[in-house]
């Protein structure tokens, strides 16, 4: 299972109706996303409006690509684009840039994974 984490930054006058949008999630959408392959699909939201996102998948760029050719995505990215800063023209979804993973607990307590090392 892939891990990926991103981040976005939400326009800080509209923080408050962000939140909202997301408490009412289209249910075409939350059956895409399912759908799609992503999985344990989190999004935490600071009050300076760094958004952190995590979700975990098979694929992540076969995630992206099956939602990509939904119709309800093309609708909910339109509809979401004015809430973020900095997306030089690109949609939501196509400015999460995953970061890079440096250390991740389960994986370094496993036997065999070199996380049993004093």
């Amino acid at each position: 299972m892939e891990r990926v984490c991103f981040l976005l930054k939400v326009r800080q006058e509209r923080l408050e109706e962000y939140r909202e949008r997301h408490a009412a999630v289209w249910p075409e959408m939350l059956a895409a996303l399912s759908a799609a392959g992503w999985h344990n699909y989190s999004l935490f939201l600071r009050e300076d409006g760094l958004l952190v996102g995590y979700l975990e998948t098979e694929d992540f760029a076969a995630a992206q690509a099956a939602m990509a050719a939904t119709d309800v995505n093309t609708r909910w990215q339109a509809d979401m684009a004015g809430f973020f800063e900095a997306l030089d023209g690109a949609k939501p979804d196509e400015a999460m840039k995953p970061l890079t993973e440096v250390f991740h607990l389960d994986r370094l307590q496993r036997p065999g994974t070199g996380g049993d090392r004093p």
